[in-house]
């Protein structure tokens, strides 16, 4: 197509398939038709290959596809496939003269002799970068993703492909080094299959499994134990972790076992420029091994042999911007198409991981039960009942048992304390008849920032000084959720020779070193401490468990594991308490650190139920009229359960909880929006993906007022 008249862009320009003497005339009879290239100037074009096939940063549905420009002679050397160009989109002809139309960018994907556009087509505008960053594979994987989460390439593209930097693209990428030797198994001989894993790595043979790390400081040698296995066979090696701060923990485990210049660490911590400089280097095929954090997952590394990804249940690995793909479902693309060896590990498991081993995708990877036992902290409980009876949990919210472990501790090194909540008093309460305090302007909860200061809205921030429940008339509030901040006060005044440090959104510490210590840390933000934690407390299980989450038992179990594997073995002393009720699953699993059975009887459950990841599901957000024109326009595959709509809150989340994930939409104020889940049995989540872009696609075609948002596989479900 051409780039100069939007009603003619929206016919996509096919190929006819190969036939018989009648197709070859009819090809030939529609070939005669066809305009030469040719440009409104006149200016010469290129010999040979004078058209250029464009993909244009539109992002747009309704424009999903390539557009034709004709290539000028003086750019014929530098237009080539991959290379990231300027070019007019949406000017129209009039009497043979240009009119309107704005730049924009996109990538030459193709050179082509001629075009099925028969009207005059537009030059490119300018090279922006002969750099070839939009190869062949790397297209390809971008095109599954956008039919898997029914996106726009466009911006799959844009997720992939990091921003040009041209100082960076004037500089030489490293001389490639030679494939290192193959390194000693280490603590993965821990594992009943972890040496015949690492030697089929080194034949080049490409082992499929789900790895359940043991507790402990080991899993980032054994991980880069793994990448450098592969690079030893001559293959390249990706590795795709949650944070920044696990990736530079396999990142210095990489680089001792094979020196400097050999693999690169791809974060956003290095800025931009860094970034796509090392980026370069992998895609020039100077470097071979890649670390790095959600957007890695579609780093071009060349002769690519094993994929790792590490703690596929972290909410980071599920990118926000559109179509919002999962790092786990693009690695396994990669992975089967690009027929590479395949490596999903963590210290729990995942319901998607127990489906890859139920079905014979890949094979578990896990340590017998007394390796278990010797690398596990010991696991003690205080329930609701054993809150109750106890004096000291009512008035310092710290059970006898807690108190006494974390006394004791402290002696022998730092303990770490898990919270929940960020913050002071995040959610409050009336004292009298307990109902959830909330704003008089927005509804938004109350929220205590420090010890005498004045309740504000957690939402729009305004001060509640005059607040008084609607419910009963009260005045008095009381903690209905105690924060991080309040946490480190109150242990400190519990511990006052103790020194007390803390671990959250705005300020996450790496470390700690062995001394005495409480480090009080939001989920996800505990630092290592260097010998190991002497004793874990991980407080308000319930503020984890009773979250309206389909996930709420897996996540409770994910985070409480990760904090309690940085403390000591139980051989050493390193003990963890739980305050949650002993009787729950995931409580129970904790205690017997059996991650992998948790993940087997949810994945159980899910079966039952036909819950992902057994079916497949997507969800759309809009208002009630755009969901029902919605509905009347969208052509479902055979068998689509509709579930809902349901009233959708200010968060993007169903419920009363204002948070939603990350990338979920957010209703504009004062009007109410709802979700529609839509369910499809297995082995047609392909259909239905494509029949939600064609429904989008036909109502922007035709203008439809209301917009609606898609989104395949939703994380929150619940």
């Amino acid at each position: 197509m051409s780039g100069e008249n939007e009603q003619d862009q929206r016919r996509p320009a096919r190929e006819e398939a190969p036939g018989g003497e009648q197709l070859a005339l009819i090809r030939e009879t529609v070939r005669s038709k066809r305009a030469k290239p040719r440009t409104w100037r006149g200016a010469a074009l290129a010999e040979g290959l004078p058209v250029a096939r464009v993909l244009v940063d539109k992002g747009l549905l309704h424009l999903d596809q390539f557009f034709d420009y004709a290539v000028p002679a003086a750019m014929d050397a530098e237009a080539q496939p991959g290379v990231r160009v300027r070019v007019r989109f949406g000017a129209r002809v009039v009497g043979g003269r240009r009119e309107g139309g704005t730049l924009h960018d996109g990538f030459i994907v193709e050179r082509r002799t001629e075009s099925d556009y028969r009207g005059p087509l537009a030059p490119l505008a300018q090279v922006l970068s002969a750099e070839p960053v939009l190869t062949p594979p790397l297209l390809a994987l971008c095109r599954r993703v956008a039919d898997r989460y029914a996106g726009a390439l466009a911006d799959v593209v844009q997720l992939a492909v990091p921003p040009r930097m041209a100082r960076a693209e004037r500089q030489e990428s490293p001389v490639p080094r030679p494939d290192p030797p193959v390194p000693d198994p280490g603590t993965w001989s821990r594992y009943a299959a972890g040496p015949a894993y690492l030697h089929a790595l080194a034949r080049g043979d490409t082992p499929r499994a789900v790895w359940l790390a043991l507790p402990g400081p080991h899993w980032p040698r054994e991980l880069a134990l793994a990448l450098a296995t592969t690079l030893a066979s001559g293959r390249g090696a990706l590795a795709v972790l949650p944070d920044g701060r696990s990736a530079a923990r396999v990142d210095t485990a990489l680089g001792e076992l094979l020196g400097a210049g050999r693999h690169v660490m791809l974060t956003a911590d290095v800025g931009p420029e860094e970034r796509y400089r090392r980026w370069l280097a992998v895609s020039r095929g100077a470097v071979r091994a890649v670390i790095g954090t959600r957007a890695a997952m579609f780093a071009p590394v060349a002769d690519l042999g094993l994929i790792a990804l590490w703690d596929d249940g972290d909410s980071s690995h599920a990118e926000p911007h559109a179509p919002q793909p999962h790092a786990r479902d693009v690695t396994l693309l990669r992975a089967r198409e690009e027929r590479t060896a395949f490596l999903l590990g963590g210290i729990t498991g995942t319901v998607e991981g127990a489906q890859l081993v139920e079905s014979g995708w890949a094979l578990p990877l896990a340590a017998s039960r007394a390796e278990v036992r010797a690398a596990a902290p010991l696991i003690r409980t205080v329930g609701d009942t054993d809150q109750a009876r106890d004096e000291a949990a009512r008035v310092a919210r710290l059970p006898s048992l807690a108190w006494q472990i974390t006394r004791d501790a402290l002696a022998r090194g730092p303990v770490l304390v898990q919270v929940p909540r960020r913050g002071y008093v995040p959610r409050l309460a009336c004292d009298h008849c307990r109902e959830p305090a909330r704003c008089a302007a927005c509804a938004g909860p109350l929220e205590l920032r420090d010890q005498h200061g004045t309740p504000h809205c957690g939402w729009c921030g305004r001060p509640a000084a005059d607040w008084h429940c609607q419910a009963c008339g009260g005045f008095r509030l009381r903690a209905q959720v105690v924060g991080a901040r309040r946490t480190a006060e109150e242990l400190g005044r519990a511990f006052p020779r103790v020194p007390v440090r803390t671990s959250g959104r705005d300020a996450v510490l790496t470390t700690v070193g062995a001394a005495p210590a409480l480090v009080i840390a939001t989920p996800g933000a505990e630092p290592v401490a260097d010998e190991g934690y002497a004793a874990a407390l991980l407080l308000d299980g319930w503020a984890l468990l009773n979250r309206p989450d389909l996930r709420a038992g897996e996540e409770a179990l994910r985070r409480w594991a990760l904090a309690a594997a940085l403390v000591r073995p139980a051989a050493d002393g390193g003990t963890v308490v739980v305050l949650a009720e002993p009787t729950l699953r995931p409580v129970q699993a904790l205690v017997r650190w059996d991650p992998a059975g948790h993940a087997v009887r949810e994945l159980a459950e899910r079966a039952e139920l036909r819950f992902p990841p057994v079916a497949r599901m997507a969800s759309v957000t809009g208002s009630a009229a755009a969901l029902a024109d919605f509905v009347e326009t969208v052509r479902l595959p055979e068998g689509t359960d509709l579930l809902g709509p349901v009233p959708l809150d200010a968060g993007g989340g169903p419920g009363g909880s204002r948070r939603g994930r990350a990338g979920a939409p957010t209703p504009p104020p004062g009007e109410q929006w709802e979700r529609l889940l839509l369910r499809v049995p297995p082995g047609t989540g392909a259909a239905l993906a494509a029949a939600l872009k064609e429904a989008q696609v036909r109502r922007a075609a035709r203008g439809a007022a209301e917009p609606t948002f898609i989104r395949m596989d939703p994380p929150d479900i619940g």
